[in-house]
């Protein structure tokens, strides 16, 4: 990529020092522009980026006390933001520069000059200048990837009255600093609406930090969300922040929350009733402001009577509670989502003319989905993939069969942790060992699907 071409103003009314200091950096800058009429900054600006500005602290119409290199450093500023602007002058002094660095100046140089002083000065503001656009640069891509991907409510689509209650709920809590559980099986799309109730919020240009609570080990639960200083365990080669400070002033989305272990349940509480975190190996306090939204397919409210989950810590986390329906209560939204997906299909797989039937609808609607929208998508794009026709036919829709009961499972058992530990045996058997494989059906990361290996012993 060619490096952009280096541009400086220099506004002095002593010609002298505008010829001096061009003559020392012609070898080095690519574009100099001198002027003497500081009048004439707001117009040389309109017509071109300056990289660095050089400004004279004082004019002859106030020799010596600076007052317009402050008014035109001000001017300046207002113009461009991220301008990086040098000031100079004779009668310079500790004070004055201080003064000038607070209202936006970037350094200050006092003339006669030193010529290596002054290159190196120059050389550190052209650095400062690429950083401070390329910053704004990211931002500004970050902005435009969340227009354009975040929509009100983005994927998070359907017209059932299951799924308006939802939308309404979200309405009402986005703005309001309450913290949110959102419960749901898995693949209902809890992260969509963490993620919707964060740009709706008064956060909504600040960070989204989302963690998953079932993929982090009990070793490193304190470093990954409180953050750790250099030296604080064998491989903490730098200071560290952890999730809570990176998440300061937005939204922190704790993902199965329920997974958290009860011996580190009190660790977090401390953290949101205090809203401060230690650092791993530091003793100084730092204070945390964030929005914290919670999801979990797990039944928290079962784990609290059986003693697995603290109480205090589901009063924390769950001012309001989004209960988000499973795709068999809502097959009405079955063909909206399925043309959702389908858009994204025809272009990825390069059939732009392909539609679906009506027979390929009635099937899905009559299927149970226990992957809920996540197996609606990989169904989808399957079918995608294997057709040969302009149309998805029933025979396109590959779903599992299933038993007479029109269920997807048949259990011998209620228990939950029973449930949990013999799908995850089946599916892993399935798939010959195969983690991967099993944790893409079941809808996990290989992390979590090794936690619960671990769990169940499995």
């Amino acid at each position: 990529m060619q490096k952009e071409k280096t541009k400086i103003l220099i506004v002095d009314d002593n010609p002298d020092v505008l010829l001096a200091a061009k003559l020392l950096l012609k070898p080095h800058i690519d574009f100099i522009t001198t002027e003497e009429d500081p009048n004439k900054i707001p117009n040389l600006l309109d017509k071109e980026n300056y990289d660095v500005i050089l400004l004279d602290m004082n004019f002859t119409q106030d020799v010596t006390s600076g007052h317009e290199g402050f008014y035109w450093l001000n001017k300046i500023i207002q113009i461009d933001p991220s301008a990086v602007v040098l000031l100079i002058t004779a009668f310079g002094d500790v004070e004055m520069a201080v003064k000038a660095v607070k209202e936006g100046a970037t350094d200050f140089v006092l003339k006669p000059w030193q010529n290596e002083k002054f290159l190196t000065t120059i050389t550190s503001a052209l650095k400062l200048r690429e950083s401070k656009v390329a910053l704004a640069n990211l931002r500004n891509q970050q902005k435009q990837l969340s227009n354009d991907l975040d929509q009100k409510f983005h994927n998070l689509i359907g017209i059932s009255d299951k799924m308006k209650e939802v939308f309404d709920i979200i309405n009402k809590v986005a703005l309001t600093e309450a913290n949110v559980l959102i419960l749901g099986e898995n693949g209902t799309g809890k992260e969509l609406v963490a993620r919707a109730l964060h740009r709706q919020s008064q956060r909504a240009e600040e960070a989204f930090i989302n963690l998953d609570m079932g993929a982090i080990s009990s070793t490193l639960f304190e470093s990954e969300l409180f953050g750790h200083v250099k030296g604080a365990f064998t491989d903490a080669r730098e200071d560290r922040a952890g999730r809570f400070e990176i998440a300061s002033g937005g939204s922190l989305f704790l993902d199965e929350i329920g997974n958290l272990p009860l011996e580190l349940q009190p660790k977090l509480l401390s953290v949101l009733q205090n809203r401060e975190v230690r650092r791993v190996g530091s003793n100084k306090l730092i204070p945390i402001d964030i929005r914290l939204i919670c999801a979990t397919n797990m039944p928290l409210s079962n784990m609290v009577n059986e003693s697995k989950f603290r109480q205090d810590l589901l009063y924390r986390i769950n001012t309001v509670e989004i209960n988000l329906p499973p795709l068999r209560e809502r097959v009405e939204d079955i063909p909206l989502l399925s043309e959702h997906f389908l858009i994204s299909f025809r272009k990825k797989y390069n059939k732009d003319s392909l539609d679906i039937s009506k027979s390929a609808l009635d099937k899905m609607k009559n299927y149970t989905w226990p992957g809920n929208i996540r197996e609606l998508q990989h169904t989808l794009e399957r079918s995608v993939i294997m057709s040969e026709s302009p149309i998805l036919t029933s025979e396109d829709i590959f779903l599992p069969r299933r038993n007479k009961n029109n269920t997807s499972l048949i259990f011998d058992t209620y228990n939950l942790e029973e449930i949990e530990k013999n799908i995850i045996k089946k599916i892993v058997k399935k798939h010959d060992g195969n983690i991967s494989k099993a944790a893409k059906e079941l809808g996990l990361t290989r992390t979590s699907l090794y936690r619960r290996l671990e769990k169940f012993g499995l």
